[in-house]
């Protein structure tokens, strides 16, 4: 029986691999062994950060409103309470987007925070 030397479906197979592995740097973009272990890599670090992302910008968003809630004379656990008492759905996101852009309107809604924390 002669030797399979591995033909078309092997190329495709390292080619794919040496295409993902394009604007990697020096022997990583051109050897298939190193480009394969750098692609591995990407991919783990990829999947990791797509989770890691989400986090990244919720813990932003609660600092921008702990620091627009802080001129408004309220603490970021204070507003958030207040407005969670008062019914206000606004998640953090747009609070956010409103305490840099809309900074009369997030103050209103800082005022509503107020009032049901006093009441």
């Amino acid at each position: 029986m002669p030797r399979a030397k591995g033909g078309f479906k092997t190329r495709q197979r390292r080619n794919r691999v040496l295409k993902e592995a394009e604007g990697f740097w020096g022997k990583r973009s051109k050897a298939y062994r190193s480009a394969q272990e750098a692609v591995d890599r990407a991919r783990k670090y990829a999947y990791r950060d797509r989770k890691a992302r989400k986090r990244d910008f919720r813990s932003l968003w609660i600092i921008r409103i702990n620091a627009a809630a802080r001129l408004s004379g309220l603490s970021y656990s204070v507003l958030m309470g207040g407005l969670k008492k008062a019914g206000v759905a606004v998640d953090r996101k747009a609070l956010a987007d409103l305490a840099i852009h809309d900074p009369s309107t997030f103050n209103k809604l800082a005022e509503t925070a107020r009032e049901q924390v006093a009441a």
